[in-house]
């Protein structure tokens, strides 16, 4: 398959194989060097005397009056006279790059239009990891803190979070301070205390961090049920056979797709290899954490934003000189140099998060069967709702599938019930119907749990003066500001630009005359709060969720049934398990139906099926009920039948017959610029020079839906290809004839998600 012939139903798989890991030609002695810059290529320089340096290995070299690190991508074409070449000026103490990661760097690059630098630059991106690591600070417990951990009844005693953080140096080696704080679950505040206190002492340890403890692979995880275990067996023999592959792990919710594949992870940690499991949020992965330190005794590396940065800098060390065997993290993980990866694992492998929007645009579910291509290794894709795409591969041949029809052990699958609005009275200022708010009593009456979703944050998405209709939004976006009435606050969720919700109206100057419009999770809150007084509610929103730890805070104290009723937006659908959660309302189901997006139905399905999948999961039997204006909408039909088969046929026939992904090819332009008269000169530019071949639609160029967005003007293309259209050859020929200036930006998103 060609490089750049390729859309999200045919990822840009590699042919041949892989070169054996640590595996490098010879030095050489004029280098070309890709910089973590958006350059066109590599640049050439002169390797230093005696010590030319090999492909892969990460240099420091000037470039103008700066220095950098880059990493040598291969020999100089030898163009330039050796009198204009600088040298290199360091030849970094850090294992090389593999040759595999270097190809999907160049793969990427391809594929997405980027330059080869911008995808570097997601290889290396903690600058300090590049640097000689230094003496590190660390905790420790001190003689009177093992003492006051000894004594049943210290003079002064502990608090839990002050006991666990002795426990942990009691029980392990010296850590930094973050890392303490997440190992006994609190804050480093905690730790701070104890030293002062004099509990702990902080002294100076090795620049490396000390080794991790591995997982342990020869634990015995919980008994599998048979199909879990004739799925397992399937995953197993892929890892130890070895080679490219992609397993399909389709599976109901509830139904133990986890465990299901912690057996092959488990058997390539027992093969030596590295493992690499995406998740699509990991704030969300609090209870996967605690699984999989269940299954294999201790925690694994994370990466994602929410950790600090000498973390990032000890983990990107230890991945690249293979101390650490498995990482967990978001998609931005897929980027590790891993010297000896073995199975890569991406969990809910259908969501739309894997889709990067910004810098170098990518999807990370496609992305990740590209490594695992050139790597030569197994991929699982996990899913209770599988993508379009995944499942028209399925179809095609290329990806296996191995399925998971049942929740395990004696758990069934919730009853789904539309409640049809057209025909209910609501109150004025209420969002739940009769039908959700009997079930709300009974669920409550029972002693057990509830959830309702809706998947808008704030407390009302518009608001506006009633005595002259002036609305507020976002002076540098296109968007109506939404009210966050906890906080107080009138907040952009595009730009993240916010206001204090004025007394008056600004424009009027009318008093009190400011409304609410329309129902977010608080004001969702608000409702029940009134109706059910006695019930305990806590909103799962991202806005309130400052990081992984206040997302298993939430997550434990609804296990732990401190709360009768979760609120919460698309984050409460992914992942959790709470067993005495019975009941899922679903408040406007016909939210994301809206706006143009080729994927609108499929998604919806996808997120109401995934948070319908909360109820009922252990021997309480689930009930779901969904609120909706179209009920005859074949989404709603089809969540309410359970028949999920029949719903992705009809979707396939529909974007079959219009040449849509999958089985057609689709490219967005973005044209960007600090006014609109420069947008719309650009755009009128591009357009002029559109192709004009077989097979090839342009269309545009329009204002975009969100046509201001962080004060820049936004005009959209989408080209439209057949699947044996090579689509980026076709656009590198139309950009090369056109040149932008002075503001203007230009971005192309392939396979497009957002359409804003």
């Amino acid at each position: 398959m060609p490089d750049d012939h390729a859309s999200s139903a045919d990822p840009p798989i590699a042919c041949g194989t892989a070169s054996a890991p640590g595996e490098q030609p010879a030095a050489l002695r004029y280098v070309r060097v890709l910089l973590p810059l958006p350059l066109p290529a590599a640049l050439d320089y002169l390797a230093p005397d005696g010590a030319a340096p090999a492909p892969g290995s990460f240099v420091r070299v000037p470039l103008g009056v700066r220095s950098l690190v880059g990493v040598v991508w291969g020999e100089a074409d030898g163009e330039l006279a050796v009198e204009r070449l600088k040298p290199v000026a360091e030849i970094l103490p850090i294992p090389p790059m593999q040759p595999e990661l270097r190809r999907f760097v160049e793969r990427v690059a391809a594929y997405t239009m980027a330059p080869a630098g911008a995808v570097l630059r997601m290889t290396m991106s903690v600058a300090k990891a590049l640097q000689a690591p230094r003496p590190r600070r660390v905790c420790a417990a001190s003689p009177s803190g093992l003492a006051a951990l000894a004594d049943a009844a210290p003079p002064k005693p502990l608090t839990p979070a002050r006991r666990r953080v002795l426990e942990a140096l009691h029980d392990g080696p010296p850590l930094a301070t973050t890392e303490l704080a997440r190992a006994a679950a609190c804050g480093p505040g905690v730790v701070r205390e104890l030293v002062l206190c004099g509990l702990v002492e902080e002294c100076l340890a090795p620049a490396e961090p000390p080794l991790p403890s591995p997982p342990d692979w020869r634990l015995s995880g919980p008994q599998l049920s048979p199909d879990q275990s004739i799925a397992a067996r399937r995953l197993v023999d892929a890892v130890r056979s070895g080679g490219f592959t992609v397993t399909v792990l389709d599976g109901v919710t509830g139904s133990g797709k986890t465990e299901t594949y912690f057996a092959a992870l488990a058997a390539a940690l027992a093969a030596g290899r590295q493992v690499l499991v995406l998740l699509p949020e990991i704030v969300l992965g609090a209870q996967w954490l605690e699984r999989f330190r269940e299954r294999f005794g201790v925690l694994p590396a994370q990466w994602h934003s929410d950790i600090g940065e000498a973390e990032r800098r000890d983990t990107w060390r230890a991945v690249i000189t293979g101390r650490v065997s498995v990482v967990v993290g978001a998609r931005s993980a897929l980027f590790l140099p891993f010297p000896e990866l073995g199975l890569i694992i991406l969990d809910e492998e259908h969501d739309s998060s894997y889709k990067q929007e910004d810098g170098v645009i990518y999807q990370a579910r496609d992305m990740a069967v590209l490594r695992a291509s050139l790597a030569q290794i197994p991929i699982v894709l996990v899913s209770a709702t599988p993508s379009l795409e995944t499942v028209v591969n399925v179809a095609r041949g290329r990806y296996q599938r191995v399925a998971l029809p049942r929740r395990h052990a004696a758990a069934e699958l919730p009853a789904v019930r539309l409640v049809d609005m057209r025909h209910e009275r609501v109150e004025t200022g209420r969002f739940l119907a009769p039908p959700l708010v009997a079930e709300l009593t009974a669920t409550f009456d029972a002693g057990e749990q509830a959830l309702l979703f809706l998947n808008r944050r704030g407390y009302a998405p518009l608001t506006l003066c009633r005595a002259c209709g002036h609305r507020f939004q976002c002076p540098s976006c296109t968007a109506w500001l939404v009210e966050h009435r906890f906080t107080g606050r009138l907040l952009c969720h595009h730009c993240g630009h916010a206001e204090a919700v004025p007394a008056c109206c600004p424009e009027c100057l009318a008093a009190g005359a400011l409304v609410p419009c329309g129902p977010g999770v608080e004001r969702l809150l608000e409702e029940v709060t009134t109706r059910f007084p006695a019930a305990r509610a806590a909103l799962m929103v991202s806005d309130l969720l400052s990081g992984p730890r206040a997302a298993a805070e939430l997550a434990q104290a609804m296990t732990e049934r401190r709360y009768d009723l979760l609120i919460g937006t698309q984050i409460v659908a992914k992942g959790h398990h709470f067993p005495m959660l019975t009941l899922v309302g679903v408040v406007d189901a016909d939210l994301g139906l809206t706006g143009g997006d080729l994927r609108a139905a499929e998604r919806t399905y996808q997120l109401l099926h995934q948070v319908g999948g909360r109820a009922g999961r252990a021997e309480h039997k689930g009930r779901v009920l969904i609120q909706t204006w179209m009920p005859d909408q074949p989404v709603m039909k089809a969540l309410a039948a359970g028949d999920r088969d029949r719903f992705l046929e009809a979707e396939a026939a529909a974007r079959r017959s219009a040449g849509l992904p999958p089985f057609g090819r689709l490219a967005a332009l973005i044209v960007s610029a600090d006014d609109a008269e420069s947008a719309d000169f650009a755009a009128r530019a591009l357009a002029r020079s559109a192709p004009q071949l077989p097979g090839i639609a342009v269309l545009g160029p329009a204002p975009a839906p969100l046509a201001v967005l962080r004060g820049r003007h936004r005009r959209r293309f989408l080209v439209k290809a057949g699947r044996e259209v090579n689509l980026q050859a076709v656009l590198r020929g139309w950009l090369s004839r056109v040149r932008v200036q002075g503001s203007v930006r230009l971005q192309v998103d392939i396979d497009p998600y957002s359409f804003l």
